[in-house]
């Protein structure tokens, strides 16, 4: 069957592209067609997200290749990205400096919210999850 057919293109498709549109386009399927195989058939919508990861892993991994390649070229830019993401000591910091009045001051509640909601922002502090709060 041709839909059969297109549905094992698109999969293998999307393994080496994983962007929907270029892959339908490869394929000679619209993307609404996609979508609506992914709605309609559950096999293949599981196929197509296993896919898609597969071909995003791909490019991951062409994309570290690249940056190596950078590297070795003395590319400072990529120099810098590699130390910023895999070493402690480029990583990007926020430091916070304050001094208290007196050691034993107590926030207001207000102002408690407010250093919270801060850190937060500042991903110094994970997000609490709606079913924690209860």
């Amino acid at each position: 069957m041709k839909t059969d057919k297109n549905k094992e293109l698109i999969i293998q498709q999307l393994k080496k592209t994983p962007i929907v549109q270029v892959s339908c386009e490869k394929v000679g399927i619209g993307r609404a067609t996609f979508y609506r195989w992914k709605q309609e058939d559950q096999d293949f919508a599981t196929k197509a997200d296993e896919a898609l990861l597969e071909g995003s892993l791909l490019v991951n991994d062409v994309a570290e290749s690249q940056l190596m390649s950078a590297i070795r070229d003395k590319n400072l830019t990529a120099i810098i990205f590699w130390l910023k993401h895999h070493h402690p000591n480029y990583a990007t910091k926020v430091e916070v400096t304050a001094r208290l009045k007196a050691d034993n001051e107590v926030l207001t509640p207000e102002q408690e919210e407010l250093v919270t909601k801060a850190l937060k922002l500042a991903s110094l502090i994970p997000k609490v999850k709606e079913e924690e709060k209860s």
